[in-house]
This record gives structure tokens, sequence and C-alpha cells, in this order.
């Protein structure tokens, strides 16, 4: 989806107002329109044998569903998020942050390099060596996101 993002300073302004205006609304508008009401989560809970660990977003490389969990992978380890994945997605307002596959996510910050080999997919090397694959489906909005 393409935003057109316009931006008006008023010092007169007492009260931040965002204003949307689109054709119809669509599930990434109600993302974004929840991401905004809620405010951004600096941090997701994860939980690594009974323990609480408070995982910064910029530490993940990639978060996925496995056996009806959700899984934060980071280069220390593995992690379970007690949400679902999409609402991981909406908490996460990150750019970085980009949708591979209906079960998967990761982190561009966290890609070693894209193969481009496959046909009618693409495969991702993360920086740990961990490698996954874009599903079709995604493909077309991978390419667009980097510019490819």
């Amino acid at each position: 989806m393409n935003m057109k993002v316009e931006i008006q300073i008023d010092e007169t302004c007492t009260e931040c107002k965002i204003i949307l205006v689109a054709r119809q609304l669509t599930d990434e508008i109600q993302m974004l329109i929840q991401s905004l009401s809620e405010g951004p989560a600096v941090y997701l809970p994860g939980f690594q044998n009974e323990e609480l660990i408070l995982l910064h977003p910029r530490d993940i490389l990639r978060i996925y569903a496995e056996e009806k969990k959700t899984i934060a992978e980071t280069e220390k380890g593995r992690c379970i998020i007690r949400l679902t994945l999409q609402e991981v997605q909406t908490r996460l307002i990150s750019g970085s942050f980009v949708r591979i596959s209906h079960s998967e996510m990761i982190n561009l910050d966290k890609v070693k390099h894209f193969d481009l080999s496959y046909s009618g997919t693409i495969g991702v090397t993360m920086v740990n060596g961990e490698r996954t694959f874009i599903s079709r489906r995604y493909v077309s909005k991978i390419k667009q996101t980097c510019g490819i």
C-alpha cells in the first residue's frame, strides 16, 4: 500500500490530531489505527524456561509460529512469546519487520543476504546463519519493500 504523508505544523495547536483519508478501510489501515491508539511497545515479553525476558525489537532476528506457539529468535536463542503473530505484528510498528509468510516475519536489519536463485521464491539467510524462505504470496511485497 502506497501512502502519502502530510504534516502540518501549527504553533497554536493544543492537541495533536491525525486524519486518515482512504478509499476503503483495509486490514493494513486497521492495524495502523490500532498501533497509533496503543502506542509503540518498546519490549516484547519472551519466556525461556519459566523466566521472563524482555526482548527489544532490535535484538530479534525473526518471529514465527510453530506448533501453536509464537517464537522469537535472537542471536542468543529462542523465546516463546505469549501473543499471536498478528498481535506481535501490530505491536512492532518498526519498519524493520516484514511478514514473509503466513507464519513468519523477519527483521530486515538482521538479514545477511537474499538468494534470488530459487524459482518463484526468495531464500533468506539471517546474520546467525539461519535460513528461511519468503513464500510466493509475499515475494512481490518484499521486492517492493527492498526496492528490487
